[in-house]
């Protein structure tokens, strides 16, 4: 009996540290995520900026009459 409660104690700090292991890396993944998030929507909003400069751009040279 004593040796089924010593395994179980085990077993059960054994999870609690895995839990806290995964909340840990839950945690930084979750800071990744939103990391990676705002470098998108950063990188999304240069792209929109280019894309308006090349529009602007292109209304300007003329059109060829060919």
């Amino acid at each position: 009996m004593q040796a089924e409660m010593k395994s179980l104690e085990e077993k059960v700090a054994q999870i609690a540290q895995m839990c806290q292991q995964l909340r840990s890396e839950n945690i930084q993944l979750r800071q990744q995520l939103a990391t990676a998030q705002n470098q998108s929507k950063l990188l999304g909003d240069k792209i929109q900026g280019a894309q308006t400069r090349l529009e602007a751009l292109m209304e300007q040279i003329p059109e060829s009459t060919e």
